[in-house]
């Protein structure tokens, strides 16, 4: 092998793995630091902790609120849990959520929808929407219950927000307008 086909094939090589390289604004997300930077609830840890922690901090609860975070519990599926925001409540069985980490490995979706599928209507059980099916699909999520903000600062500023999103859906065309919008 010749130098020339060296340097050729080293060239060949760093220009490949610099092409992998993520734009310096991107952003791989997990879903505990988002939900806490959105909502300004100040939990830190896995996710399958944030409900045990809140307690006695922060009101919990069942019902949802806008900018509450949902406590998802520890499953086969999920064994670290998951935590999204409650970015609005469409009426007692549907919500939107924003969160991180779901439909892709480090992805932050907003205005995603998410159906309480529990036999009691309590938020114990639910669907949220995937990108993968473009819909709910058949899984269904164990939920602790909601993590009420209450006087928490929020992040406010757009430019602080993650530049990855795999799904937006625009409410506006639906007459329906969130604090994430405005």
């Amino acid at each position: 092998m010749t130098f020339t086909s060296l340097t050729a094939r080293f060239a060949l090589m760093a220009a490949l793995c610099l092409a992998t390289i993520a734009p310096a604004n991107a952003q791989f997300w997990q879903c505990a630091p988002y939900a806490r930077m959105i909502s300004g609830v100040q939990i830190f840890g896995n996710a399958h902790t944030w409900w045990s922690q809140a307690a006695g901090r922060y009101e919990r609860g069942s019902e949802p609120v806008e900018g509450s975070v949902m406590s998802f519990a520890a499953s086969g599926k999920m064994r670290l849990g998951h935590v999204a925001m409650v970015s609005k409540v469409l009426n007692d069985r549907e919500v939107l959520l924003t969160h991180a980490n779901w439909s892709r490995r480090g992805g932050v979706e907003k205005n995603v929808i998410a159906v309480d599928v529990s036999e009691r209507g309590d938020w114990s059980r639910v669907k949220v929407w995937y990108a993968s099916n473009g819909g709910l699909g058949t899984s269904t999520y164990p939920v602790n219950g909601f993590i009420y903000a209450g006087k928490a600062p929020k992040v406010e500023r757009e430019d602080t927000l993650p530049q990855v999103t795999i799904a937006y859906v625009d409410l506006t065309k639906f007459g329906i307008e969130t604090s994430l919008q405005k």
